[in-house]
């Protein structure tokens, strides 16, 4: 390697040194800030410069629209992988500046480009039914468990952690009204940083639950050493995310669904509730966010599915070519 091209290679190696040592990033990070800063290096090798003192904030910004625009040897990159490789670059010549290598940062004024906000995504109302249908193949306490597990995940739009994390006790009985007769089912979630938040349970979810817990808890609670666990395995233990996202899968798979996770049931209960008019503060509460900024997402989805129907629907919104 010639001595004035491995000016560049040296800085990027301290870098990624830097990062290993002392930042502790992980081995997959570590793995795309390499190929990205190897691309930039290429870059500014092909225009003749061979080391960071040279380079000038034009240089990084025709970095950018070559990674947006791709080239001979490069497709274009949407903005999310564009952005990740420009925060590369800048905390390089930040690293290089702190360092004394250079006497000023190009890289300070090239901002990445916008992320592109990446909707939930949501299964519609019959993949749901199609889904719990699924979950009932079988017959026996498995599938009164995870019929019970299912629709408790999309009846209350909980975390997975947070539904195998609870309790027999954590599913109550509350009387909002201390002179009626009737009473509302609700379960005590813990959410992140121990957070906990009572959300009520409907009547499919309901009586999901019930028909599991006499029917088939006391079986699986008999081949283990009495467990608290709402939500047992086959060996009467508490179930474990993992074992929850298997008999998800595995439904998923029965109903010809595919790429549908826990979070998908998240997001369908909370995309479902803003289609049908709920207020976007009570979804806030249901799914336990910290602020509604991170709900308000939701009401994009909703405002997507409109323009659909608006464009399909109308006699005018069609535009002409």
């Amino acid at each position: 390697m010639p001595e004035q091209a491995s000016r560049l290679h040296t800085a990027v190696r301290g870098y990624l040194d830097h990062l290993t040592v002392e930042r502790g990033l992980a081995a997959n990070t570590l793995q795309s800030y390499r190929r990205d800063l190897n691309r930039y290096l290429d870059f500014l090798t092909a225009r003749g410069i061979t080391d960071l003192r040279d380079v000038r904030a034009d240089d990084v910004a025709s970095f950018l629209r070559t990674l947006r625009e791709g080239d001979a040897h490069h497709r274009p990159l949407g903005a999310n992988s564009a952005g990740r490789a420009v925060i590369a670059v800048r905390g390089l010549h930040r690293f290089a500046l702190r360092e004394g290598l250079t006497a000023h940062d190009p890289a300070h004024e090239v901002r990445p480009p916008a992320l592109q906000r990446r909707l939930p995504k949501a299964i519609t109302v019959a993949q749901v039914e199609a889904l719990l249908a699924a979950a009932d193949i079988g017959g026996g306490p498995r599938a009164l468990r995870d019929r019970a597990l299912i629709e408790l995940l999309y009846g209350t739009g909980a975390r997975i952690s947070e539904v195998v994390g609870l309790d027999v006790d954590d599913v109550t009985r509350l009387r909002p009204d201390p002179h009626a007769d009737t009473e509302v089912a609700a379960v005590r979630f813990r959410g992140k940083g121990g957070k906990e938040r009572i959300v009520p349970v409907g009547r499919y979810a309901r009586t999901a639950v019930d028909a599991y817990l006499v029917r088939a808890r006391p079986g699986l609670a008999a081949a283990g050493r009495g467990s608290s666990a709402l939500f047992l395995n086959a060996r009467g233990g508490r179930l474990t995310r993992q074992g929850a996202w298997a008999v998800l899968h595995a439904a998923a798979e029965r109903a010809g669904l595919r790429d549908v996770s826990p979070h998908t049931l998240r997001h369908s209960f909370a995309t479902h509730l803003i289609d049908g008019g709920a207020d976007v503060r009570v979804v806030q509460e249901l799914l336990g966010h910290a602020s509604v900024t991170t709900t308000q997402v939701y009401t994009l989805v909703t405002v997507d599915r409109l323009r659909e129907v608006y464009a399909a629907a109308h006699p005018r919104a069609r535009v002409s070519r």
